[in-house]
C-alpha cells in the first residue's frame, strides 16, 4: 500500500527519482488533512442514518407486516445499505462520477468484510471477555468503523485515476 512520489535531487543537475511512502507515512499525512476528519463526520452521520432506517424497516416489517424477524432484519439491513451508499456516493465521498454499479459492488463487499469484522470482535467481546451483548456490539461497532470508511474511501469511492 506504499505510494510513489517524485523528488528532485539537489544536487547540480536535477534528477526526478521516484521515492515509496510508507503506509504509516501516508496514514499520518491523512491524519493531518482536516477534509478527511470531515469525511468520517459525515460518514459517521449517514452511518446513523442507517441506523435508524434499519430500525424503522425492521419494525415495520416485523410489527405492520408481520414478516419472521430474520427476513425482516435481512430486508432492513438491505434497506438501509442501500440507504448508506446514496448518502455515502453523493454527500460523505462525492464520488459521483465513478461508475456507480463498480462502486456498489465495492461498498458491499467492504460492507460484508465490516460486518463480518465487527461478528468476530463483537464474539470475542461477549463469549470470551464477559461483555454484555450491547456493550460488546458498541465496542465492536467502534472497532468495525474505521475499517468500513477506509475500505470505502480508498476502494469503493476512490477517485479514478
Amino acid at each position: 500500500m506504499s505510494e510513489e512520489a517524485t523528488v528532485v535531487d539537489a544536487g547540480q543537475t536535477p534528477v526526478a527519482k521516484h521515492v515509496s511512502l510508507r503506509p504509516h507515512v501516508r496514514l499520518l499525512h491523512g491524519l493531518r488533512r482536516p477534509d478527511n476528519w470531515l469525511q468520517l463526520i459525515r460518514f459517521g452521520i449517514v452511518g446513523g442514518s442507517g441506523f435508524v432506517v434499519n430500525l424503522l424497516v425492521y419494525t415495520l416489517a416485523t410489527h405492520a407486516l408481520g414478516i419472521e424477524y430474520h427476513a425482516a432484519a435481512a430486508l432492513a439491513w438491505v434497506v438501509a445499505g442501500a440507504n448508506n451508499f446514496v448518502w455515502n456516493r453523493h454527500w460523505t465521498f462525492k464520488a459521483r462520477d465513478g461508475q456507480v454499479h463498480i462502486q456498489a459492488i465495492r461498498f458491499l463487499i467492504v460492507s460484508l468484510l465490516a460486518l463480518g469484522f465487527n461478528e468476530i470482535v463483537l464474539t470475542l467481546l461477549v463469549e470470551r471477555a464477559g461483555a454484555s451483548e450491547v456493550a460488546g456490539q458498541v465496542l465492536a461497532l467502534a472497532a468495525s468503523t474505521p475499517l468500513n470508511f477506509l475500505g470505502n474511501k480508498l476502494w469503493s469511492f476512490r477517485a479514478e485515476l
